[in-house]
């Protein structure tokens, strides 16, 4: 009888090494806390990156300002001419795009994770395309000004996100009806933003146009705070229903075994997720493919299962930022919508996603 022996650590024929766990944390009061020590490591890697890119976002345009210079001046310590060029032209904007990005990240991320699908994100489901019908509504059918289409955005954005689950509702809400009935939502709202177009005088269809690109050009501190309000209240909601988004991904007879109130956890987390999208959608347009991504490249960094919803937050924050900086290195202050790059960009990754499963003979 032939003995096997073991292959050393090092070799490709040795033994697959086992994920390192999560280390518990016992914080006061009894509270148990699960750290994992990649993710954390990605989640202050990407916020350092999502930073320098803002310091960069800000000292670029027609008026360049060093790195030295925006520090500075977001201290306190720049000229008259700093302080207006980059407090309030340049500052809003980039933090638009932090919470733009940051918003699409983390609704991708729990679209993702509801349904148990990578293609649920609010650009397959229909969800920016209903807010950018509520928008052209505004702009085509009653000529409002920027805070009208804002909250047209709003409203359109939750009353496809309202459709969508009441229209995939049977015994609950399962992950491939919801994918499924997302297609339709999406095929019926695009048409009907095609027609508003088509009714558009010229003028207003040009604005239509410009905004359905989806741009951080023009954005100021009336974006900001709508923003930041929206993340404030949200956060913590979804945050403290990760542990049952986790269990919910091993399927709803093991959620339901481990305590998991399911249906409880997919509403609020499903309608959190609604609110970011049609939040971002509605400061800054349909930016493509940020929700559908950053989830994807954040866990291929943190290399952990469940909804990794911090770092597909950064992410998104990183995507976006990077991205407009990009477009202004390239062509020039507002020559090119952020949009533009971004769904490039997520067409390239897509792309490259489908020839490595087809090599891996998954597809």
């Amino acid at each position: 009888m032939k003995t096997a022996h073991a292959s050393r650590p090092g070799s490709p024929a040795g033994p697959a090494r086992a994920p390192r766990p999560p280390r518990t944390v016992r914080a006061p009061g009894g509270l148990a806390l699960r750290l994992d020590g990649r993710a954390l490591a990605v989640v202050a890697l990407l916020t350092l990156v999502a930073l320098a890119a803002s310091v960069a976002l800000i000292g670029a345009g027609d008026f360049p300002v060093s790195a030295s210079d925006v520090l500075r001046t977001l201290l306190g310590q720049g000229d008259r001419g700093q302080e207006f060029v980059v407090r309030e032209l340049r500052l809003p904007r980039a933090l638009v795009g932090l919470l733009v990005g940051a918003c699409l990240g983390l609704g991708g991320a729990l679209f993702q994770s509801v349904s148990r699908n990578p293609l649920g994100s609010p650009d397959v489901l229909g969800l920016s395309q209903g807010a950018t019908a509520g928008a052209l509504t505004v702009i085509v059918l009653l000529s409002g000004g920027a805070a009208a289409v804002t909250l047209g955005a709003l409203v359109g954005g939750l009353a496809t996100g309202l459709c969508l689950y009441l229209l995939a509702w049977k015994r609950g809400v399962h992950g491939y009806r919801l994918v499924l009935v997302g297609i339709g939502v999406n095929a019926v709202v695009t048409a009907v933003d095609g027609y508003l177009v088509t009714k558009a005088d010229f003028v207003d269809a040009a604005r239509a146009v410009v905004w359905m690109t989806g741009s951080l050009s023009g954005r100021d501190w009336t974006q900001v705070w709508p923003l930041l309000a929206v993340c404030a209240v949200l956060l913590p909601l979804v945050l403290g229903n990760a542990r049952g988004l986790r269990m919910l991904e091993m399927g709803d007879d093991t959620a339901y075994a481990l305590g998991v109130r399911v249906e409880r956890v997919r509403l609020l987390t499903t309608a959190a997720a609604v609110l970011l999208t049609a939040a971002a959608t509605a400061a800054a347009g349909p930016v493509s493919f940020v929700a559908l991504i950053a989830p994807q490249l954040a866990r291929r960094l943190t290399r952990s299962p469940g909804p990794n919803l911090a770092p597909s937050l950064c992410m998104g924050a990183v995507l976006l930022v990077t991205a407009d900086w990009a477009a202004q290195r390239a062509f020039g202050a507002d020559q090119l919508p952020v949009g533009v790059v971004t769904g490039v960009l997520g067409g390239v990754y897509l792309l490259w996603l489908l020839v490595t499963e087809r090599r891996k003979g998954r597809i």
